[in-house]
């Protein structure tokens, strides 16, 4: 791993350079075990300790197939796919795995008794497989998280609709925790030059699933001028919504469960805020049942921050717990976008609200190459920020993801794989220095 790190930290390093390194045969990563996926039997989601189902391990060099990279990962970072997988909820994701590997030889690769785990990466190109044109070895590059086969008509208008989507790293092996990863080329993307190795690993998942979710057509299609409920408005899918409604002329009403997160957003330049804990919301009168009352009242508090309107656009994902409110408060003809359920995947609401007023709710999972590609794109340019809090190293990865389950983090969490600090990789020190105070905004609250 030395000789891959030193010709990274070169200035001076040619792809013939990258190309000449020796790969290793094996590389550290996080891993789940196979033989451990019982392990949290009987516990409630709150109990389960990813510190205790994640390893650090050496595993072995894959064998790289047509169309793919092998990417030296200098940083990567913990969303919730990779808690949901540390804690085997809702199933395990050695089930992906073993459906992926009946696909093919190829994919046969995927399905071990370990699964490397990883949706994010920034790192340099090492190798590429047969077959690609557009990268090369010693390229900076970013990871989207989107795998897909495309052998089916249905996903060339979509990508997101082939019949063999899966989300790399969590659905598939060899993910971006790790020295080295494995990814398809048409994953890659280049590395926005003013961020740092850490920086630029952690919008990659959360900043594509907000644009397809809000932005895109395939999504809310948010435009000038519309009120935009966001839930978690300074977590890590939420504080990319914010800035999207900032940027896109619109106006997001974020919901935050205490004053820092609140700070947050109107660091962001979010002025109506909610803050869900202050206020005392409790849309569950018990586990069986909701509370219409707490729904209405919510949709009171929008109307005086909003001069008397009803939200265009909910943005929806923490699910099950806030489904019901979301429904309700939507204006006539608006629309409910939701993903992901990180309070539960079975939703109830009343079904007269959306109706009768003509309401819709669309499902929204991640985004395709382009979606990807564009809300990459803005970041490169600046106009999208990353929203990272904090930098951990690939030894404590579980730590991170305990965090991120217990929700103590504030936007995203960083991991080092090979970078041996943060700090490394800017290649646009200009641009960098006109958007440091945003850059650097989750970190200095």
């Amino acid at each position: 791993m030395k000789e891959i790190l030193d010709a990274i930290l070169s200035s001076d390093s040619t792809a013939a350079d990258f190309a000449a390194i020796k790969l290793p045969e094996s590389y550290r990563a996080v891993t789940l075990h196979k033989d451990e996926e019982q392990m949290f039997a009987g516990l409630a989601s709150r109990d389960k300790d990813p510190r205790t189902s994640l390893h650090l391990d050496d595993v072995a060099l894959p064998e790289l197939g047509p169309g793919e990279a092998l990417v030296a990962v200098m940083a990567s970072a913990v969303n919730y796919n990779t808690v949901w997988s540390s804690i085997f909820e809702p199933v395990s994701t050695f089930g992906f795995l073993e459906r992926y590997g009946r696909l093919s030889p190829l994919t046969k690769r995927h399905d071990l008794p370990y699964h490397v785990l990883g949706s994010d990466l920034a790192g340099v190109v090492l190798r590429t497989g047969a077959g690609v044109n557009a990268w090369k070895p010693g390229d900076e590059v970013v990871a989207h998280c989107l795998s897909v086969e495309l052998e089916s008509s249905d996903g060339h208008n979509d990508t997101m609709m082939d019949p063999e989507q899966r989300i790399w790293g969590f659905e598939t092996n060899f993910g971006g925790l790790a020295q080295l990863a494995l990814v398809k080329t048409n994953q890659l993307m280049p590395k926005p030059a003013h961020l740092t190795w850490e920086e630029a690993a952690s919008p990659g998942l959360v900043n594509s699933t907000a644009y397809r979710q809000l932005v895109s057509q395939n999504g809310a299609g948010m435009k000038q001028g519309d009120n935009v409920l966001i839930w978690g408005a300074s977590g890590g899918l939420g504080s990319y919504a914010t800035q999207y409604a900032l940027a896109g002329g619109a106006t997001p009403i974020c919901v935050v469960s205490n004053d820092q997160k609140a700070e947050i957003c109107r660091a962001m330049g979010a002025e109506a805020i909610i803050d869900r804990s202050a206020e005392g919301y409790r849309f569950w009168k018990d586990e069986n049942t909701q509370d219409p009352r707490e729904w209405k009242r919510l949709g009171g508090r929008i109307r005086e921050l909003t001069g008397g309107e009803d939200v265009d656009i909910v943005f929806e994902h923490p699910g099950r717990e806030t489904f019901g409110a979301s429904v309700y408060v939507t204006r006539k003809g608006g629309t409910i976008v939701t993903c992901a359920s990180t309070s539960g995947y079975m939703h109830q609401y009343d079904n007269r609200y959306l109706w009768m007023s003509l309401k819709k709710i669309v499902g929204s999972h991640f985004a395709n190459y382009r979606e990807a590609w564009e809300a990459n794109r803005l970041v490169a340019k600046g106009k999208i920020h990353p929203t990272l809090s904090k930098v951990y190293s690939l030894e404590q990865t579980g730590q991170a993801a305990l965090d991120v389950h217990q929700n103590k983090h504030q936007g995203k969490v960083g991991v080092l794989c090979l970078a041996p600090s943060e700090g490394l990789g800017v290649r646009d020190a200009e641009l960098r220095e006109k958007h440091l105070p945003a850059i650097n905004r989750f970190r200095d609250i």
